[in-house]
């Protein structure tokens, strides 16, 4: 029998050797979040995004359900895996979609995060076993609208009053806003920046939707709102004093982004190259041409060193040796080389690729996100110029 050329094409990252890099438990979560993804939420996916909405609520509990909520994080229902495990259920969420990725990011490295590593022994109790599970969703409230990249200069305040502490500002493209259970939010006090659990229902609190976005559309994002909020002295998480206590939140996202980006550019390149082998072009396969093959090379090289580069930095987090630097190296290059593999798989699609019957412009689209938040491109690049010669540039 004679065998054709497509079947002895192999997976992009087998030209990198990846499964040699993985233990059986992180190949079988690897596995375990595309089961999930293939048979419930890709079928799903270009409606959401037309539609510009998602069953979140269904999701977490679905996500609670194979224990990718808080995964990386230890006892109170969480499963305690390591960072490599954390960072290839990311990569797999955001094949299927950046939104997903971000529900379960928000969920698990800030809002849950914030409450594991900040928050008093009641706090984790009372949130912690149930986000866990996905039966409450957490949100996370830092970004102002006049201050994005410069958290340092945000307006909301809280102050004492009597035993209480009364909460005022807004905070703007909050992921999970409007149906999170309970948003930790940032405020200034007259003690610096800390942190403070506002329960969904709160007097003075509202969560408005963020409508017309042109991408992360399968995805809640939200304004918050805080008019006088009243919260007791027990809602403010107590090991966070000052932006490092955020900080180390964001810290936690950026590294599940260093897979997820790269988990969205693969999703492009295998979808770009099962259609090349279809299309006809003047009567030859699209794939048979050198300048389509020296496009699909390209991308596999770039797509194969970040992933590598993501899972090198994972063992260095497990290691416990990692630092912000390198996350910055992480989040700068692999983001950035994912939206440029989405936009060249465009081109191979042709007109094809600007619908939602395949998935490259959806990923396009949401990447100019992913791009933005958890850091600029620009602010990751003055964080990498900062380590490598000792002057700050962003003021």
């Amino acid at each position: 029998m004679t065998t054709s050329p497509r079947d002895r094409t192999v997976h992009p990252t087998a030209l990198f050797g990846i499964d040699g890099l993985l233990s059986d438990e992180e190949r079988e979560i690897r596995a375990t979040v595309r089961r999930l993804c293939d048979k419930e939420l890709r079928p799903h996916l270009p409606e959401w995004f037309d539609k510009g909405g998602i069953p979140a609520r269904e999701l977490a509990r679905q996500f609670g359900s194979i224990g990718v909520l808080g995964m990386h994080l230890e006892g109170y229902g969480c499963a305690g895996m390591g960072a490599v495990s954390y960072g290839l259920a990311c990569l797999e969420l955001e094949a299927a979609d950046s939104g997903l990725r971000s529900l379960v990011s928000v969920q698990g490295s800030l809002a849950m995060f914030a409450i594991w590593k900040h928050g008093s022994e009641e706090q984790k109790q009372q949130w912690l076993p149930a986000m866990a599970r996905g039966e409450a969703i957490g949100c996370f409230g830092l970004t102002e609208p006049d201050f994005g990249s410069d958290p340092a200069g945000m307006r909301t305040r809280a102050r004492r009053d009597g035993a209480d502490w009364v909460l005022s500002g807004t905070k703007m493209w909050i992921t999970n806003g409007s149906v999170a259970d309970v948003a930790v939010v940032w405020a200034r006090t007259d003690d610096g920046i800390r942190g403070f659990l506002v329960p969904a229902g709160t007097p003075g609190f509202q969560a408005r939707d963020i409508e017309r976005k042109l991408s992360l559309r399968a995805s809640v994002t939200s304004e918050l709102v805080l008019d006088e909020v009243r919260l007791p002295a027990g809602a403010m998480l107590p090991e966070a004093r000052g932006l490092s206590g955020p900080l180390s939140c964001l810290n936690e996202a950026r590294f599940g982004i260093v897979f997820g980006a790269i988990g969205a550019a693969l999703d492009c390149l295998e979808t770009t190259i099962d259609y090349v082998g279809e299309r006809r072009v003047f009567d030859r396969p699209l794939a048979s041409y050198q300048l389509t093959q020296q496009k699909l090379a390209d991308m596999t090289l770039e797509a194969g060193k970040g992933l590598l580069l993501a899972i090198h930095l994972g063992r260095l987090k497990e290691a416990g040796t990692i630092t912000p630097e390198q996350v910055s190296v992480g989040k700068l290059n692999n983001v950035r080389e994912a939206i440029d593999i989405a936009r060249t798989c465009r081109t191979l699609l042709g007109a094809n690729g600007i619908t939602l019957e395949y998935p490259v412009i959806r990923h396009a689209a949401n990447l100019e996100s992913v791009l933005t938040y958890e850091g600029t491109s620009e602010v990751h690049s003055l964080v990498i110029g900062r380590a490598l010669t000792g002057a700050s540039a962003f003021q």
